[in-house]
């Protein structure tokens, strides 16, 4: 058995109860610590020595709930404070801290918390609405720093670098492909290269040059998808070069495509936990497409179709015939493979039409390539691209 004090400490509090396993008091630090573990993780209420179902200390009161949210955020640092904000959600059922606007204002904010507080979108009360706007937002403008700039920047490189030209103007003249190809023509006399031949893109246009649209599942086991579908819905929909659209479905399908200025408008407008009829999104969306040759649809859903199978493949097979680049993506997020339905998959693979998960930071880079309309095979050769 070990006698080193820290590694004692340290399985103290991972085994919770009293000293006696490790034979190691906590200082009183520790004790606050202990104390918070325990209001979530312990299998029964403290001072009890009977067995049954895990049961936590925060049900009792708000003001409880509150102190712990409060402890949590003293002892650790904000990554574990969000896994244990969703463990209290989902062990314990700690919807009040999600109903009540003195303990929302206390969590910290995070993908997954946006996406439970869409799925009791309907359910909160008046006066805590304001604050779940505040929360989403916060969320949400941190992505948009993180993502948004990077995913127009992609995709701008990847419109502008569709027609290159060797007589470009001067604004549009490719410097760094330029210099690489004309180093054998320097002047040591000059100092300086002098270029035989320019290399540029087209001349930018300011007319729309393709068509985008996005299709998402919203049902509840998407829910982080869904959040990040909406702020690059938003940002794709904010280049002048694309015209995009955002088509939320369950049974039922939302054209959210008039709030894709706000993306916190355009997630309120979302329903989680819904059922999932994919041919009937898919149905609406080819009503929206209007030049196929230039309409990149991405369908993000995890495939389980509550709809007709048949009906849905064949839509497909028609928008793919049509010339509609079609997308799936399995998933939208940072939480590792995803849960799908490998059949439906595999059929829409048949049809030529590529289905893998992306996380958020690879997705710029997968829009980009099928605007370019490159083979997205490498992509989802690996089901995930990560």
């Amino acid at each position: 058995m070990t006698t080193d004090p820290e590694r004692l400490r340290r399985w103290r509090l991972v085994l919770g109860g009293d000293s006696d396993g490790t034979g190691h008091a906590l200082s009183e630090g520790d004790t606050g610590v202990d104390n918070v573990l325990a209001a979530l993780y312990d299998e029964r209420p403290k001072n009890s020595r009977s067995s049954g179902d895990r049961s936590g200390g925060l049900q009792a009161s708000a003001p409880r709930v509150a102190r712990w949210l409060g402890d949590i955020r003293k002892y650790f640092p904000g990554s574990v404070v969000q896994v244990m904000q969703r463990d209290a959600v989902d062990r314990l059922g700690i919807t009040r801290m999600l109903l009540e606007p003195e303990l929302l204002s206390a969590v910290e904010p995070d993908v997954h918390l946006v996406g439970t507080l869409l799925s009791l979108n309907n359910v909160l009360p008046e006066e805590t609405k304001e604050t779940a706007r505040t929360v989403v937002r916060k969320v949400v403008t941190e992505l948009e720093e993180r993502l948004a700039e990077r995913t127009r920047a992609a995709v701008r490189g990847a419109l502008d670098r569709a027609a290159r030209t060797q007589r470009p103007r001067g604004a549009d003249i490719d410097w760094d492909r330029t210099v690489r190809r004309n180093l054998k023509h320097y002047s040591p006399k000059l100092k300086t290269i002098v270029p035989e031949q320019l290399f540029g893109f087209g001349r930018r246009e300011q007319s729309v040059r393709r068509d985008v649209i996005l299709a998402v599942d919203q049902s509840g086991s998407m829910a982080e998808s869904v959040v990040y579908s909406g702020v690059f819905g938003a940002a794709l929909a904010s280049m002048r070069a694309l015209s995009t659209k955002f088509v939320a479905f369950d049974t039922a399908v939302a054209d959210l495509s008039d709030h894709l200025d706000d993306p916190v408008d355009v997630l309120f407008g979302t329903q989680l936990g819904g059922g999932t009829d994919i041919n009937r999104a898919l149905a609406y969306c080819q009503g929206l497409v209007e030049r196929p040759e230039q309409t990149l649809l991405v369908l993000i859903s995890d495939l389980y179709e509550g709809g007709l199978r048949d009906d849905l493949l064949r839509r497909v097979a028609d928008l793919v015939g049509s010339g509609v680049q079609v997308v799936t993506l399995l998933a939208l997020s940072d939480s590792g493979a995803p849960f799908y339905d490998h059949e439906n998959a595999a059929a829409l693979s048949e049809l030529g039409v590529p289905a893998f998960a992306c996380t958020p930071d690879l997705f710029p880079d997968l829009m980009a390539a099928a605007l370019r309309r490159e083979d997205l095979s490498r992509w989802a050769a690996s089901e995930t691209a990560q």
